[in-house]
């Protein structure tokens, strides 16, 4: 689901993670026990009051037990996927450059998002 529908729907890390709690059948202590937090906080989560957002690793045994997209729910946490985390790390010289090409030729730059948004 691409950002501009999640926000259209109104749906959030937390309210997505509640429903497909329920929809499994799982109780946040059930579910908070299979992926080693405690259930307080999976409370949080699961009403977006967590103070940060969740570590990588949480949300990907989020993902795996609700059978949830990992990119998309990291995504809906607000962290960066680590795909896109690596690539930035790599290519950080290239990216002013990019960057300011971008901003002066907009025709540029709208191929490069319709590149991006192909990819999606």
């Amino acid at each position: 689901m691409k950002e501009a529908d999640r926000e259209a729907t109104g749906l959030t890390f937390g309210k997505v993670i509640r429903q497909s709690r329920k929809d499994k059948g799982f109780s946040q202590r059930e579910l908070a026990h299979r992926i080693d937090v405690d259930f307080t906080y999976l409370s949080k989560l699961e009403n977006d009051r967590s103070e940060y957002p969740p570590k990588e690793e949480v949300i990907r045994s989020l993902a795996a037990h609700l059978d949830l997209d990992e990119e998309e729910l990291i995504v809906l946490a607000g962290r960066m996927p680590q795909a896109y985390e690596e690539f930035l790390k790599q290519n950080y010289k290239t990216m002013p450059a990019l960057l300011r090409r971008m901003r002066e030729n907009p025709e540029f730059a709208q191929k490069v998002f319709e590149a991006a948004s192909q990819g999606e």
